[in-house]
């Protein structure tokens, strides 16, 4: 391990790509509880601001996937700072969004994916390092789980009290990346990748063989797309369903319920540890009984209009949600070598963002198929991974965590 600049203590030294991952998670999902003010205000329609909502997909994926062998072989700071600029950039298209139109928010959001892509495989595999034991993957996931929940909270707020609505959100993101980004220009890190000399060989580095491990194809491929999956549906999908029954209150409602489904993501950051088990599937198992409940009171949400039902399936999707990412990242840790946990991560943050795009392809189909029909059909879906899950409950494993 390579130590760099003035570094902060051992102990402590998570935190700084901890504070990275927190504020580009808050830049990356403040845009959620904005979806109404930017039908109201620019005529776009539920399609549109949907697939405003998952377009940084396209910015994430090769963020996740690229950014995780570029940090391998030149040191995980500068990818991360890269992953910062990109979310700064994309908050600042985001503010003009208004008088840039359709491409510049599709950019913003663009951008806003990329930072977040490089958070989850490059900050994920610092903090991991940089941490004892298996306290890395809980430690990651609240970093970036708290930004991604301030960040709507915020915004919800801001949009709702402040003028103009859809300008002080980006603007206040900016001021929350400061600091981070102050630590990471100064040189006060601590550095655990030793840049290499000669080509980067991106093509050679982008193959993860950890990838094709059966434990990794047959527990955590069933259950990653869920992750982002159950968050979209708990907060895009869910408040379309009670809106006509809030009035002007449904774009607080709606960062409420963004609040409690991540808010309850970290919360129970303590019993998806307890429940891992590197003998048995056991905690990815739980996370998708959890979903495939929180899916189905979402079918029964969108049948009763009811923003009391919206909370238990806010809070449901949030522990599942919780649950999965922390059981999938434990496995990732066990299965992948110290040069493959950066891009076997970034494989599974891509495969679990696949789940965002959700929403926009649900309105899409809403014209032919009821909300409460899809929902209920996905909430059967679940059931299906679910099981896939539990048929790999031992199986699959070394011999060194095999049950005797």
């Amino acid at each position: 391990m390579t130590r760099v600049g003035s570094e902060p203590r051992a102990g402590r030294a998570w935190l700084v790509p901890g504070a990275a991952m927190f504020a580009i998670g808050w830049g990356g999902n403040q845009f959620t509880p904005l979806l109404a003010p930017y039908r109201e205000r620019y005529g776009y329609s539920q399609v549109d601001v949907d697939v405003f909502l998952g377009a940084y997909v396209v910015g994430l994926v090769p963020g996740l996937l690229i950014a995780a062998a570029w940090s391998d072989a030149r040191g995980r700071h500068p990818v991360l700072l890269a992953g910062l600029l990109s979310g700064m950039l994309g908050s600042l298209l985001l503010a003009f969004g208004g008088p840039l139109g359709y491409a510049g928010i599709f950019a913003g959001r663009a951008l806003s994916g990329i930072a977040v892509g490089i958070a989850m495989a490059v900050g994920t595999a610092w903090v991991v390092e940089l941490s004892p034991g298996s306290s890395g993957a809980a430690r990651s996931t609240i970093a970036l789980t708290g930004g991604l929940a301030m960040g709507p909270a915020a915004g919800g707020l801001l949009a709702q009290f402040a003028q103009p609505p859809l300008v002080w959100p980006y603007v206040v993101h900016l001021l929350v990346c400061l600091p981070a980004l102050a630590r990471l220009l100064t040189g006060r890190y601590a550095e655990t990748r030793v840049a290499r000399d000669g080509p980067l060989r991106l093509r050679h580095r982008l193959r993860v063989p950890a990838a094709r491990h059966r434990r990794f194809l047959r527990v955590v491929l069933p259950m990653a797309p869920w992750i982002f999956g159950s968050a979209g549906i708990a907060y895009a999908i869910v408040p379309q369903q009670v809106q006509g029954a809030l009035g002007s209150a449904a774009l607080l409602f709606t960062a409420g319920l963004t609040v409690a489904t991540l808010g309850t993501g970290v919360l129970v950051q303590p019993i998806a540890r307890r429940l891992d088990d590197a003998s048995t599937a056991r905690a990815v198992v739980v996370s998708m009984v959890l979903m495939a409940i929180g899916v189905a009171l979402a079918a029964l949400t969108a049948v009763a209009h009811s923003p009391w039902l919206a909370v238990p399936v806010a809070l449901t999707l949030g522990a599942a949600y919780g649950i999965a990412v922390v059981s999938g990242l434990l496995e990732i840790q066990r299965m992948a070598e110290p040069d493959q946990i950066a891009g076997l991560t970034g494989v599974y943050y891509a495969i679990a963002y696949v789940g965002f795009l959700l929403p926009a392809v649900l309105a899409a189909l809403s014209s032919r198929f009821g909300y409460p029909a899809m929902l209920g059909v996905l909430a059967l879906v679940a059931v299906g991974c679910a099981a896939i899950c539990a048929s790999g409950w031992s199986r699959h494993l070394p011999e060194a965590v095999r049950p005797s």
